[in-house]
């Protein structure tokens, strides 16, 4: 079986149902330390830096967890193709440690900024839509209009404008906020932080790291989803009864990805 590391460090509050959200999809999940020996940590498949509040943001979001040397476990899984996946404040983490964009590895190349859009200053918690374009990596072929709950305060990707048109050329921003009719989000409530080209995930050239702001742990199960959301996920949560609400959520197919993902690599090697 697939087996995953959920990395956890000091506040982080989102191992246990970024863990369950992982063995729905197939793996066999286990929350590892910060401090876990590195050693021990290379014979995972896949890894996924768990949201939460590292060191309680201090500094800014992600900066001193991404100090650890248990990052380094991490590089030397993306440089063999393992996924990679860090999830708001484990998107930080990424950011932070140059793993992403990682145009110049172990540069930070990015900022993951305070929210800020018209209509909105601050901590924002609700869902949003995504629209995906992932060429390569583990999220290739992601469905959109994918919905997803997000909950961060600096989740706002942004820097100089020409690095954006090269991530852009590139491929590299994988999902992005979108309106209902699909086009990529610029206004509040759609576009949460203000990000610059709307996205709400950027990954590495290979696709295989991703540092990814929504959610999917949150919306791994059908009961997650509001009754009151527009779109197909909402009318099914409306419509299912008893055992159906058990049933996978719109964030399952991340977490199922990543595992096919992992298993792919595994298989090369």
């Amino acid at each position: 079986m697939t087996r995953v590391a959920v990395l956890m460090f000091p506040g982080t509050n989102c191992m246990a149902e970024t863990a369950d959200a992982l063995r729905a999809a197939g793996a066999e999940a286990e929350i590892r330390r910060w401090n876990h020996r590195s050693a021990k940590m290379s014979r995972y498949d896949a890894y996924v830096v768990a949201g939460g509040f590292a060191y309680e943001d201090r500094v800014r979001a992600g900066a001193i967890a991404a100090k650890h040397a248990i990052l380094d476990v991490l590089v030397e899984a993306a440089a063999l193709g393992k996924p990679v996946l860090g999830v708001c404040n484990g998107a930080q983490v990424l950011v932070e440690a140059g793993l992403v964009p990682a145009l110049e590895p172990g540069h930070v190349e990015v900022a993951l900024a305070r929210n800020r859009v018209d209509g909105w200053d601050g901590y924002y918690c609700g869902w949003v839509f995504l629209s995906a374009s992932a060429e390569r990596g583990f999220l290739a072929g992601l469905p959109s209009n994918l919905p997803m709950p997000v909950g961060h305060g600096e989740g706002r990707f942004t820097g100089e404008a020409p690095l954006f048109d090269r991530l852009e050329a590139a491929g590299q921003i994988p999902l992005r906020y979108a309106n209902d009719d699909g086009s990529y989000a610029c206004a509040f409530p759609a576009n949460p932080n203000g990000s610059d080209r709307a996205a709400a995930a950027l990954c590495n050239g290979a696709g295989n790291v991703v540092a990814l702001m929504p959610h999917p742990e949150r919306a791994a199960w059908l009961y997650q989803v509001p009754e009151t959301l527009p779109g197909p996920w909402g009318e099914r949560r409306r419509r299912a009864r008893g055992a159906e609400l058990r049933g996978p959520g719109p964030g399952r197919v991340l977490y199922e990805r990543l595992v096919q993902g992992a298993r792919a690599v595994g298989g090369l090697r």
